[in-house]
């Protein structure tokens, strides 16, 4: 079924034309979710609805994720769309009071007055990148930004007002756009995950100087540099097929019923839990508290940006923009079970660029820097200590595996 006559059917008039389109909805969804309908359907059967209910407000009342707050800041997108940011600054104190391991991850050099700016991925928001904050907390200044219609920023302007279609090069602008609020000068590490690492790339292709001239070390965080059409979510053939020929469309259909679908995706809270679980992590012992952090936070992604965004995935490849981190420091990094931006993407980018350093981490899914933070901190940490953008950093507590279990590449 082709996109516009997915459109058509959300639009007919009548409770009947609504039944059509969610019912393709339900369709091309219930594909993606059979894989986390069993595990839903065992915890139903084990604790009642109220008490997981109540388990939820337990964890979003008690949960420190994503409480990490800077000095605010706006900076403006070239369609006027109002982009948050949060600076935490270099606390020269912080150097004085370090472990022996904290010296070890990150060495004894003079740091270079370097800003370390981190994009998150699709649906999330700065606060994904929680651990590796804490961790950076003072040591380095850091810029910590949410894309457009995500997180703090505003709706984008260029999409609400004007129906312009989102791309991953729209993305790489706001990225500039924040550099120049944030970090007008001296030298900058990009860190992206996911979307975040494809706005890294956008920015290069189109701001290449900035690359050359003040861009001293890059990290790419289960990302991709292109042919993410060709990604099966660990669906059979059948399924990922029918997954991609209705979904961009049916995306679009709910978007335009955003009220309903809210209240839809709110009554099935259980199964959507699910489904993000199965596509963020990969282990079974993730602290439930973290698990809810990153449900918290996809859910807070209202369904029209969801279906606005879909469509720039497809199109995306800045496999050319690669070339211009081939002479810095770069760390590629990726969970070998990411069924979202599979692990052989990450091997594409790290092929591209023979010095950098490839990171695969067993047992980690899309979401590996909050599945396990310390593989993440310890390899960034490292990466940082090369250019000397550090003399020493903090260290999280483990939520899953340590870093003893990545295996570079």
């Amino acid at each position: 079924m082709s996109e516009s006559s997915a459109v058509a059917a959300a639009s007919a008039a009548g409770a009947g034309g609504w039944r059509r389109a969610t019912g393709i909805a339900g369709a091309a969804l219930g594909v993606v979710a059979a894989g986390a309908a069993a595990t839903v359907a065992v915890e139903r059967m084990t604790v009642g609805r109220g008490m997981r209910r109540k388990a939820r407000l337990a964890l979003d009342a008690a949960g420190p994720y994503g409480t990490l707050r800077g000095r605010p800041g706006k900076a403006y997108a070239d369609d006027g769309t109002e982009l948050y940011y949060e600076v935490d600054d270099l606390d020269p104190d912080t150097a004085a009071h370090l472990s022996p391991r904290r010296r070890r991850l990150f060495g004894s050099r003079q740091p270079a007055p370097v800003t370390v700016v981190f994009s998150h991925g699709y649906c999330l928001s700065q606060d994904s990148w929680h651990f590796q904050r804490a961790a950076l907390r003072g040591v380095v200044r850091t810029v910590h930004w949410d894309q457009r219609s995500h997180g703090r920023s505003g709706r984008g302007v260029g999409q609400a007002r004007d129906d312009v279609p989102l791309t991953i090069d729209q993305l790489g602008r706001d990225l500039k756009a924040v550099l120049d609020a944030a970090a007008p000068e001296g030298p900058i590490v990009l860190a992206g995950h996911s979307m975040g690492g494809m706005t890294v790339m956008a920015l290069a292709a189109q701001y290449p100087e900035l690359i050359r001239e003040r861009v001293v070390a890059t990290a790419f965080v289960g990302t991709s540099s292109g042919r993410l059409g060709e990604v099966n979510f660990g669906l059979p053939v059948a399924g990922v097929n029918a997954v991609r020929r209705v979904l961009p469309g049916v995306l679009k259909a709910l978007g335009q019923r955003a009220e309903l679908v809210e209240r839809g995706r709110r009554a099935t809270a259980d199964l959507f839990a699910g489904i993000i679980k199965r596509y963020s992590f990969a282990g079974r012992d993730v602290d439930p508290a973290v698990a809810r952090f990153a449900e918290r936070m996809i859910e807070n992604t209202p369904i029209d940006v969801v279906a606005e965004f879909y469509p720039a995935f497809t199109d995306h490849d800045k496999t050319g923009a690669l070339a211009l981190f081939t002479d810095i420091p770069v760390l590629v990094l990726a969970g070998v079970q990411d069924l979202v931006t599979p692990s052989e993407h990450s091997e594409a980018i790290a092929g591209l660029l023979p010095d950098a350093e490839l990171v695969l981490v067993p047992d980690a899914g899309h979401l590996v820097m909050l599945e396990h933070p310390e593989v993440v901190t310890d390899r960034l940490a490292d990466l940082l200590a090369r250019v000397g953008a550090v003399p020493a950093g903090a260290t999280v507590g483990g939520h899953g595996s340590t870093s003893s279990t990545a295996q570079p590449g």
